[in-house]
């Protein structure tokens, strides 16, 4: 693929944006053409029916239609391009793209990260998991939790949870606001509850995390992960490869 050019399109609602774009891919990505620019949603997606491009350039917020809406034009099964999303931060849908496993430009975009999202093209293809990408931005996903105490069961939100915790046979459960929930299950128990929510992960053998709330990777003193800022929480030598594919792709 490296020998191959490479054909790109570009889908952003500011024209200044477009312009830059496609100006800093003819200076730092000579291998990448952009054989068309489009201004909205409707536009770019009649330009890559009829150009079938390698490379979609899409930015999020935009009038009209979100970038993500794309999805809705398309079956799974029909996304042979590889979409890199542009966007201005925001935390969560930070997180939501690095949960994916979905490639992104921060804006305003630095050339080092436009040639690393094309190194990333070019070691990974096209195919990706975009419904994964779909599912931890619908902010109507949030899901409840069971949690079994000695006196009660109680539902938590699962956005609320920052870790679990094995203590014994039972599990300390962190919610975000300092509260503590001890489970009277342990933490084999959740992990098996939560195994399919790609937010949790056992970084441990004494701990779940959830993604969402990491800030910080401490390497000094063995390794911990700092959550919500604070939290100190033990991570595994043998999971910090595990946890880096989970949250980014270099």
């Amino acid at each position: 693929m490296d020998t191959m050019r490479l054909k790109a399109i570009i889908i952003e609602d500011e024209k200044m944006a477009r312009t830059l774009l496609a100006g800093m891919l003819a200076e730092f990505c000579t291998d990448v053409e952009v054989l068309d620019s489009c201004p909205d949603l409707p536009s770019g997606i009649k330009s890559i029916r009829k150009h079938k491009p390698d490379i979609v350039f899409l930015d999020i917020e935009m009038p009209g239609y979100s970038g993500l809406e794309i999805l809705d034009f398309f079956d799974e099964n029909e996304i042979d391009f590889s979409i890199i999303f542009t966007t201005a931060y925001n935390q969560y849908a930070f997180q939501a793209f690095r949960l994916s496993a979905i490639d992104y430009l921060l804006k305003p975009i630095e050339p080092m990260d436009l040639e690393k999202a094309i190194e990333r093209f070019k070691k990974n293809g096209a195919k990706k998991n975009y419904q994964a990408l779909r599912d931890n931005l619908n902010p109507h996903a949030a899901q409840k939790l069971a949690v079994h105490t000695i006196n009660s069961v109680k539902f938590v939100e699962t956005d609320q949870i920052l870790f679990l915790k094995a203590e014994g046979a039972y599990t300390e459960i962190m919610l975000t606001g300092g509260k503590v929930i001890t489970a009277s299950k342990g933490l084999k128990k959740y992990e098996e509850i939560l195994k399919d929510n790609r937010s949790f992960f056992r970084c441990h053998k004494s701990y779940i995390v959830n993604l969402r709330h990491i800030t910080e990777h401490i390497k000094s003193d063995g390794g911990y992960l700092l959550v919500a800022e604070k939290h100190e929480v033990s991570l595994s030598a043998d999971k910090v490869n595990e946890l880096y594919k989970l949250m980014d792709w270099c």
